[in-house]
């Protein structure tokens, strides 16, 4: 059987992009389109959703859940209110109880890129008291899953000029694939979308669950549209008033040095890894010197697959494995590994298994039209960048923002308004939720935005990494939020009793001496 060349070049923007890595990131009668509670005098008097019984699945999962799903078309050009129309896909998960809350959760996903109705299936369990009372919402946001997705499937053919002329073909190749205003695909627009989407199935008040990018969604639609806001949960806050781009590489070293100090601080696993930094740091000396040819099976099909295993790839692998605890786990042993037998192979393959995951989970054009208008244009200031240079520069990942600018200059664009970047000022009660050792969004993004919402709650989980919906009795502080609509009187006292899990020191699995 030939051996296949992997060319993993086109997706390493959209792997720095990637702010929500799933983790590894019921009926009631809408005979006459809506959902909910709504009497006839609540109902919109503009376009209603028809919703049919539909199975709602993530790529490459098995895994089939029962909804309602329909369709809701908007002008691509919502200012105008002329031209092109686009579909929206929205799904409703109807609430279990004959006596249904009358404000749904809508379910906002990150990215950006991803797709609310597929994201949700891996977390559903988190949700499943706030269900059992109150419809959930999944709203495809334009460019994404089914609603008119700005989707870029990957070049056949391998690439063999130099990585800038790679990044400038397949960002072109991109664009001409495109049936679309690319400028209106930004956050902005897509949260009147779901505003409208909300009227058209009759809802007033609605809660907000965002993830990640959607946290900036979140507050987006906070700002716009508040009076129909009863509560709202940011899960991994990516603050309003900072681009996207300025601290990833800072923040993911910063996530990489506690893993590290909690190793050696392990009394296994200082044993097992005792030179893990000096380790680590050699692997990436050795990278830049040169490249690694590795050939191994590939994770999902099998097949002999060639890999041109490069310092950018390991950078992205590790940086990715930190956004979970479950992979973060495997860091110090993949590490270790790596260094001591010369062997790539298990890192080319999470890698692997990494960017194929993101290619079938993210709308690549969407992520480019809502970072290029919403985060490179406000990474320098009178020229000056905006973030620490340094700190980037010392960084394993670099300054990836280069990468960021030479998408950015191709793709086209319109400026979003001066206060897009401003603060959300609210008191709508809003709890915010980050773990400890995230990797892209730490908990120093929580305590900043906090400082304009003078009814939130943050909380910090120990040891946890982007997405904390999951861990421990967050879900029950989460439903207790919904339930009671205020963050007073929650009881948070658990939260302290989170742990990462822990190391692995061999395949074969952590200690088991260890309690998680």
């Amino acid at each position: 059987m030939p051996t296949k060349t992997y060319d993993s070049r086109r997706v390493s923007l959209s792997t720095c992009l990637l702010a929500y890595l799933s983790t590894c990131l019921l009926l009631v009668s809408v005979a006459t389109g809506c959902a909910g509670t709504a009497t006839p005098s609540e109902m919109p008097s503009g376009p209603t959703i028809t919703l049919q019984p539909c199975q709602l699945a993530a790529p490459g999962s098995s895994t089939r859940l029962p909804a309602e799903c329909g369709t809701l078309t908007v002008y691509e050009d919502r200012a105008a209110q002329s031209g092109r129309q686009i579909t929206l896909h929205v799904a409703v998960i109807p609430a279990l109880s004959r006596n249904p809350a009358p404000d749904p959760l809508f379910f906002i996903t990150g990215g950006p890129g991803g797709a609310a109705t597929q994201d949700y299936l891996p977390v559903r369990s988190a949700f499943r008291r706030i269900n059992e009372d109150r419809d959930i919402v999944l709203v495809d946001q334009r460019g994404t899953g089914q609603s008119h997705p700005l989707d870029c499937p990957p070049s056949e053919d391998h690439l063999s000029s130099s990585d800038d002329d790679v990044l400038e073909q397949e960002v072109t190749r991109c664009l001409n694939q495109l049936d679309a205003d690319l400028s209106l695909y930004t956050t902005l627009i897509a949260m009147d979308d779901l505003d409208q989407v909300r009227a058209a199935l009759g809802y007033d008040k609605i809660n907000l669950y965002g993830v990640s990018y959607g946290t900036r969604a979140a507050l987006t639609y906070l700002r716009q549209h508040e009076d129909h806001v009863r509560t709202v949960i940011l899960d991994g806050v990516l603050p309003q008033d900072e681009p996207l781009g300025i601290s990833i590489a800072s923040d993911a070293q910063r996530a990489l040095d506690l893993t590290f100090e909690r190793c050696a601080a392990d009394s296994a696993s200082a044993q097992a890894f005792p030179d893990l930094r000096q380790e680590f740091a050699a692997l990436l000396e050795s990278l830049d010197r040169e490249p690694v040819e590795v050939t191994l099976p590939h994770p999902t099909t099998g097949e002999p697959t060639g890999v041109n295993f490069t310092r950018e790839q390991f950078a992205q692998t590790i940086r990715l494995f930190s956004y979970s605890q479950e992979t973060v786990a495997l860091l110090p042993l993949l590490i270790h590994t790596a260094q001591t037998t010369g062997d790539f192979s298990r890192l080319a393959a999470q890698h692997l298994l990494v960017s194929q995951q993101l290619e079938g989970n993210i709308s690549e054009g969407m992520s480019h039209s809502v970072v290029c208008a919403e985060d490179a244009p406000f990474l320098y200031e009178g020229g000056e960048f905006v973030g620490d240079e340094d700190a980037e520069k010392q960084a394993y990942l670099g300054e990836w923002y280069r990468e960021l600018e030479k998408v950015c200059a191709l793709w086209p664009v319109t400026e979003v308004p001066t206060d897009f970047k401003a603060p959300v000022i609210s008191n709508v009660p809003v709890l915010l939720l980050s773990g400890e050792a995230d990797p892209v969004t730490p908990p120093s993004n929580g305590d900043q935005v906090a400082r304009t919402l003078s009814n939130s709650l943050h909380l910090v989980a120990p040891g946890q990494g982007h997405g904390i919906i999951l861990r421990g009795c967050v879900p029950r502080i989460t439903t207790e939020f919904i339930e009671q609509g205020m963050v007073q009187e929650l009881d948070t006292s658990c939260i302290g009793e989170i742990h990462p899990m822990p190391f692995f020191v061999n395949f074969a699995g952590p200690n088991p001496e260890v309690k998680p």
